[in-house]
């Protein structure tokens, strides 16, 4: 493995269903607004077809060091409600899949992110600063967590608004 090579595994668990959840994961342009923590701006760029394949999204993204990532996906597979894999280049390069599965009221959601750095700095000082880059992307993955309960909690509120 190159030591800008990097591989994570993210488990969340949240009370929801896999609907709800790949609706919410789905829509890449609203991840500005539900987690803000991360996403500075993502621009669906290519439709893709019917189920959403080949859709294309441009992102700018941070976490808590202070550089910022600027990569585009393609969703390659769609296995709605059930999770979606996609194909990442720009300031890395790899693929990720999200995995959803149901567990009586609760889904747990997997991420599989396998990518390599292609930003210089990450790529040449990854030898050195690999542990604080891999720290950087949990406490992203992190704030995704809490974001998405904070989501869950507004969708819930705003359905009983209306019901």
């Amino acid at each position: 493995m190159n030591s800008n090579d990097y591989q994570f595994v993210t488990h969340w668990r949240v009370r929801s269903t896999c609907e709800e959840i790949s609706q919410i994961l789905g829509n890449a342009p609203d991840l500005v607004r539900w987690w803000p923590a991360v996403y500075l701006n993502v621009q669906e760029v290519e439709a893709g077809d019917e189920n959403g394949i080949g859709k294309v999204v441009s992102l700018h993204t941070k976490g808590w060091l202070p550089y910022t990532l600027r990569w585009h996906f393609r969703v390659t597979e769609n296995h709605h409600p059930f999770g979606f894999s996609l194909e990442a280049w720009g300031d890395f390069v790899g693929e990720g899949i999200w995995t959803f599965v149901q567990d009586g009221d609760f889904v747990n959601i997997r991420y599989d992110w396998r990518i390599q750095a292609e930003k210089p700095m990450l790529k040449y000082l990854s030898f050195l600063l690999k542990p604080i880059f891999s720290a950087n992307h949990h406490w992203a993955m992190r704030q995704g967590e809490v974001s998405l309960e904070k989501e869950l909690q507004r969708r819930s509120q705003m359905a009983s608004k209306y019901n």
